[in-house]
């Protein structure tokens, strides 16, 4: 099968290997190099750096439609998208002949749009997953094909599920392209409550410790190892990356990061505090 790649984010290398491994992959298409860092160079991203590693040629277009137009006499016969960050318009969906999946890190129809995992974590989820889907000109509206489900452990961090799922989703869309391989692949509509997440704001990396603790503990984890939540601890803004309610039922704040001070733990810090207080 003649396969076009469309992807941005880590989340997205997993699926992109799987991709070259079982099909004729023609190319990745990703969003522009972006400025990033310090110096602001511009940088390439995580799945731009996967396609050159497997000598896969790269295209960066900023007008989707004008896209769809220069590659529509390519015959292509799957379009695979994870994580690339922009709606495919019809006119790409229309082109290649078995459809254009989407690998999506949640329980389709709930949490669709930019931030699932972090939307998941952030509202106490117990329990998410990933879902193979035949994508349409909506938001994460298309039919399921397959979906698998997996528990969330309560301490886990954004980093650790998104790694999971990245690897779930794989995994998933592996049998999903020897579904496609085989002439079966169709999908069925989702069923359910659906809701939209959002791209992060800087609002949602504020946290007030007075809310209640479980609340603070789920926002910690929904954004850590980064951005990673602020918190103001006696005037002095911290970012906190793990934090548990303790017996008691009081915040315990197990790791942070203090300004000028780097990562240290809850402990240290405090008695970072009391040194500077007397």
């Amino acid at each position: 099968m003649k396969a076009l790649f469309f992807g941005t984010s880590a989340f997205a290398v997993p699926s992109l290997r799987v991709v070259a491994e079982r099909a004729q992959l023609a190319g990745v298409v990703t969003q522009p190099d972006r400025r990033a860092g310090r110096g602001q160079r511009l940088r390439g991203s995580p799945v731009k750096a996967a396609a050159g590693d497997l000598g896969i040629p790269t295209y960066e277009p900023q007008a989707l439609r004008a896209f769809a137009r220069e590659i529509q006499t390519e015959g292509f016969d799957l379009f695979v998208l994870a994580a690339y960050g922009r709606i495919l318009p019809q006119e790409l969906l229309d082109l290649p002949r078995l459809g254009a999946l989407n690998v999506h890190p949640s329980l389709l129809p709930k949490y669709r749009g930019a931030t699932p995992i972090q939307s998941a974590i952030m509202h106490g989820e117990r329990e998410t997953g990933v879902s193979i889907m035949l994508m349409d000109s909506g938001l994460d509206t298309g039919d399921v094909v397959l979906q698998a489900r997996v528990a969330i452990a309560a301490a886990e961090t954004y980093g650790e599920l998104h790694d999971r799922l990245a690897t779930l989703g794989a995994e998933l869309l592996a049998e999903t392209i020897e579904i496609a391989r085989s002439g079966k692949l169709v999908g069925q509509p989702q069923v359910g409550e659906p809701s939209i997440t959002r791209p992060i704001a800087k609002k949602d990396l504020l946290v007030d410790l007075a809310l209640p603790p479980e609340l603070v503990v789920d926002r910690v984890r929904a954004f850590s190892p980064k951005p990673a939540v602020r918190a103001v601890i006696d005037g002095e803004t911290v970012k906190l990356l793990r934090a548990h309610v303790a017996p008691d039922g009081l915040l315990a704040i197990d790791e942070l990061i203090a300004p000028n001070r780097g990562k240290m733990s809850g402990d240290a810090y405090e008695q970072s505090r009391r040194s500077a207080e007397g």
